[in-house]
């Protein structure tokens, strides 16, 4: 599953783009009556092309996302050579969905609209129920990988219980998602009001989407936002592998070494939950509470100990007994 949350394109919809274009047509008209003489003026439908530039550069980070998910897929099947029907099935399955997903996103984004939430034409409604539906049918595909890794017995423990948990916790950040998928207050509000439901879901908790966000990510810097624990969890499937590869480099015992994993993978999966928390109670990122600061603090503090106590139970079951 790649990473979603990256992709909500900022913009408006078609009437939006076509009011700021209004707009702009009007400030463009005041200014040749002031000034009827001068014509080498930048033409007014820049900034629409400005924005779609934004969404397509926010397309290709889609396409970055969707290739670390799949090469991390097809390395994580060679770990699993028995499963040839488990791996053409999630494979094809995977290569559909994600195909489907980014031809959507460039399209609307060359198209000068949102991907997600867009209910606003008829179009826009069946290209974001298709890409939800197909992203859906993955992730729940995917739970075969899951099983798979579960059966396999591994080489290296270590790496068997990475995947095994990474994946998991990849699936349950996927469907993550489905938070943002809810109508907000307000755009029930409007809805009941008669003015309709043009888009229908945010990313953001406690204002519209499209507010000020961190360089690089976008993700909000005023209010909470479901993007992020949504992102965390789905590179578990990375994260993890790759912790558990760095412990080979270092002189542990393969016992340790699955202990510290399993640290790791309940340390993540907590992170997550606690991202969720943040976003759902409204803050941002950067700005936690003394509860959620709290939270956090205690979070790091546990990990600390067992990450010890992992390591100090080999050197203590390897150390002879004094008599």
């Amino acid at each position: 599953m790649p990473d979603v949350d990256s992709v909500y394109i900022e913009g408006g919809t078609h009437a939006e783009t076509t009011l700021e274009n209004k707009r702009t047509l009007n400030v463009y008209r005041s200014a040749d009556a002031a000034c009827a003489g001068n014509r080498n003026r930048r033409p007014p439908h820049r900034p629409a092309n400005h924005h779609r530039r934004a969404r397509m550069a926010k397309a290709c980070e889609v396409a970055v996302s969707i290739a670390i998910y799949v090469f991390t897929l097809a390395w994580a099947f060679t770990l699993i050579p028995g499963w040839r029907k488990t791996r053409r099935v999630v494979g094809w399955a995977t290569a559909i969905a994600m195909v489907l997903e980014f031809a959507i996103i460039a399209l609307q984004a060359y198209r000068g609209t949102t991907s997600h939430f867009n209910f606003s034409t008829p179009l826009n409604s069946v290209l974001f129920v298709i890409m939800g539906v197909a992203i859906v049918a993955q992730t729940f595909i995917s739970i075969a990988v899951a099983i798979a890794f579960w059966r396999q017995n591994f080489e290296d423990p270590a790496m068997g219980w990475a995947l095994r948990l990474g994946m998991i916790i990849t699936i349950i950040g996927a469907l993550m998602a489905g938070f943002m998928t809810h109508p907000t207050p307000a755009q029930l509000a409007a809805a009941h009001a008669g003015h309709g439901m043009p888009i229908m879901g945010a990313h953001t908790v406690g204002a519209p989407d499209g507010g000020p966000g961190l360089s690089g990510t976008g993700w909000s810097t005023e209010h909470g936002d479901l993007r992020i624990p949504h992102f965390i969890g789905l590179h578990a499937l990375q994260v993890l592998p790759l912790i558990a590869f760095m412990m080979r480099r270092r002189r542990l015992s393969s016992d340790t070494r699955v202990r510290l994993t399993l640290t790791a993978a309940g340390s993540y999966f907590t992170l997550v939950v606690l991202l969720l928390i943040q976003a759902l109670r409204g803050q941002p990122i950067l700005r936690p509470d003394a509860l959620t600061f709290g939270l956090f603090g205690a979070w790091a503090l546990v990990t600390a100990i067992c990450g010890w106590n992992s390591v100090n139970l080999a050197s203590a079951a390897t150390t002879p007994e004094t008599i």
